[in-house]
């Protein structure tokens, strides 16, 4: 017996090792794409990281430099965020391209891990690994992701931060902890706080939640502060001047910005009416949301209210860019669940597909095309089609998936009062 499980564990040793290349090969073609651009076109999110770490060595103001041109890019990030970003500056140019690259392919790799952990679970050790490379390979080539690669960008570092602090079983970490250094460093993850507060307190609370919310209010708050203490008068700059100015990060109502408030910038209404509805459907988003992911931790599904809570922080933000989806990582592995409901994982394909390909591009050409009634309204509805999709897998998460869940599990109790098998639902 011993000695056939160490021979298992051998032969599953060799077949992560064998499918390691199968990965570095699928997604081969997108890095070297991305970092063959041109020097002024390559990784350029990286490049603001990393220039805002060398303004900081230099001594020079952080919120006062942009990228060389032709991109001109300020540093848009708390100055936490440059601290941390100072050994980037350190490395040569084509060095931080790749570490960062591998960065976020180990990022990746950890977030699927961790949230396709049930799925993953059901095969045998043997095909586990040719499953994990195909979920990997998958995940990597939706825009949000192949976006990440194209800038150099974080984002998948902080869902990894917040998945692995509220999905974790037994973190070796206070928990709470990681969703505080995310938020320190980009804000949008804030909307985890709100997941600790609705969640660790009132009824059916659960008491980890609120200790994870001590933890990670307690980090963001030191790592806010510290600044203060360093570099006192960035940490100024940023907090009561950076930040209050939106046209730092760029166009608002541009494409890319697939938030409620982006899609409700490229209708072109008066200012103050743009405003009001914008406030009234974040505040009904995030009813609905926050609520929904309360009442799926509750019943046990972790990564619905996981997925759902990255979903706000895309929705609800003032600015959201494509690259900011990369959550659908975390929102297909709640779709999958343990991958046991065909309808699911069919559910699933359709989003993964939905979001491969460049949907609100096609609307910026059909406006373009300028045909008589169709381009306007069709074209602006497709031009937001990753934001409206956002809200569409709010409600697939919040309703349609618990009623699922429940449809199923009614079918099988069916089944063993009568002893025969479930009915197809």
């Amino acid at each position: 017996m011993t000695t056939g499980s160490a021979s298992t564990g051998r032969r599953a040793l060799w077949t992560w090792l064998a499918v390691l290349p199968i990965i570095g090969v699928a997604v081969a073609p997108l890095v070297l794409h991305w970092l063959g651009n041109p020097d002024d076109q390559r990784l350029v999110d990286l490049d603001v990281y990393r220039t805002g770490g060398q303004a900081l060595l230099d001594g020079r103001p952080i919120y006062d430099f942009v990228t060389p041109a032709p991109q001109l890019l300020p540093f848009t990030y708390p100055p936490v965020a440059a601290l941390l970003a100072a050994p980037l500056a350190l490395m040569s140019w084509p060095a931080a391209q790749w570490v960062w690259t591998i960065g976020i392919f180990v990022a990746l790799a950890v977030t699927v891990g961790l949230a396709f952990r049930e799925f993953l679970a059901r095969a045998d050790r043997l095909r586990m690994p040719l499953l994990f490379a195909l979920l990997m390979v998958a995940c990597t080539y939706l825009m949000p992701v192949r976006d990440q690669v194209r800038f150099g960008q974080v984002g998948l570092l902080l869902v990894v931060l917040c998945l692995a602090d509220c999905a974790a079983r037994r973190p070796w970490w206070p928990r709470g902890m990681l969703v505080g250094l995310a938020t320190a460093v980009k804000l949008t993850p804030g909307v985890f706080l709100i997941y600790f507060l609705i969640t660790g307190y009132g009824r059916d609370a659960d008491p980890r939640q609120r200790r994870a919310l001590f933890m990670a209010v307690f980090t963001t708050a030191i790592l806010t502060l510290m600044p203060f203490l360093v570099i006192p008068g960035d940490a100024v700059d940023f907090w009561f001047s950076a930040l209050i100015d939106g046209d730092r990060v760029g166009a608002n109502n541009a494409t890319t910005n697939q938030s409620i408030r982006g899609m409700l910038l490229r209708l072109y209404l008066p200012d103050q009416l743009t405003t009001v509805i914008w406030l009234a459907l974040i505040a009904w988003v995030g009813w609905y949301g926050f609520r929904r992911a309360r009442e799926a931790l509750i019943a046990g599904d972790r990564m619905t209210a996981v997925a759902l809570v990255g979903l706000m922080s895309v929705l609800l933000s003032p600015v959201a860019w494509i690259h900011h989806l990369v959550w659908m990582v975390v929102v297909l592995a709640a779709v999958v669940g343990t991958g046991r409901d065909p309808v699911r994982l069919c559910v699933a394909a359709g989003v993964w597909l939905y979001y491969v390909v460049p949907i609100p591009w096609w609307g910026v050409a059909l406006r373009a095309a300028e045909i008589p009634v169709l381009s306007p309204v069709a074209g602006r509805v497709v031009q937001n089609a990753f934001g409206l999709g956002a809200i569409g897998l709010v409600w697939l998460l919040g309703s349609w998936l618990p009623r699922r869940r429940a449809a199923l599990e009614e079918a099988g109790r069916h089944a063993d009062r009568t002893g025969r098998d479930p009915a197809p639902v």
